[in-house]
């Protein structure tokens, strides 16, 4: 029924709230993607840290390969699909390809 659309999007919307808390408190820029002028097609974060595409899961069940697909189908090619997820109340966990990750550790490894 709709109280389940509107529950979802709310813990949509709350899930992407946090998210944007969470990247603003470690010195990122970031808003939600559907602030303002946003479309369902806008990302779920907006924000500055370079390569990212970011989805938010609010849930405490979801398809996280389907999620991950989900997100690379709207990357950019130049951006690493990244899902930020969490159950209530636990910490928020990302997931991301391992690929992804091995490259960023090398650069940063590199960068020393």
């Amino acid at each position: 029924g709709e109280s389940i659309v509107t529950n979802s999007r709310e813990k949509g919307k709350r899930g992407e709230l946090e998210v944007v808390h969470l990247l603003k408190s470690y010195g990122f820029e970031a808003r939600r993607g559907q602030q303002f002028k946003g479309t369902e097609d806008s990302p779920d974060v907006i924000h500055n840290m370079e390569g990212f595409f970011i989805e938010v899961k609010l849930r405490q069940a979801f398809n996280l390969h389907a999620t991950m697909e989900q997100a690379s189908d709207e990357a950019a090619s130049s951006e690493a699909p990244v899902v930020f997820h969490r159950k209530n109340g636990k910490p928020w966990l990302v997931t991301l390809d391992a690929e992804d990750f091995l490259e960023m550790v090398k650069d940063l490894r590199d960068e020393v």
